[in-house]
């Protein structure tokens, strides 16, 4: 039985939460939490807080093992692009596009 926890319009560029994605995926619960835990990178401080929430859920509304989850997918999504603007030179704008990330990550037993 798989549980799941979701975070969404986190303020981060989903291409940078995937890089950090990519070291955690298909890793037990213990080893991907200390991964992140030394991993110098913004994403990985939300992700380990969202293992934390995904764990929390598997206890309580599954009553899983917590020993044995792993995580079995985790992947980014884009959401809403914030827009906003920079002046130029000469009277012109530039647009900065502030990007954000809708987070999920599935824990299943092994």
């Amino acid at each position: 039985m798989e549980t799941k926890a979701v975070a969404r319009f986190v303020r981060m560029s989903p291409r940078k939460v995937r890089l950090v994605m990519d070291q955690v995926r298909g890793k037990k619960i213990d080893e991907a939490l200390n991964m992140l835990s030394f991993s110098p990178q913004k994403g990985a401080r939300i992700l380990k807080k969202l293992i934390h929430s995904a764990v929390a859920n598997a206890e309580q509304n599954s009553s899983m093992d917590v020993d044995s989850l792993f995580i079995k997918r985790i992947f980014a999504d884009e959401g809403p692009t914030l827009k906003r603007w920079r002046p130029r030179a000469l009277g012109r704008a530039t647009r900065i596009r502030k990007r954000t990330s809708h987070l999920t990550v599935v824990l299943d037993e092994k």
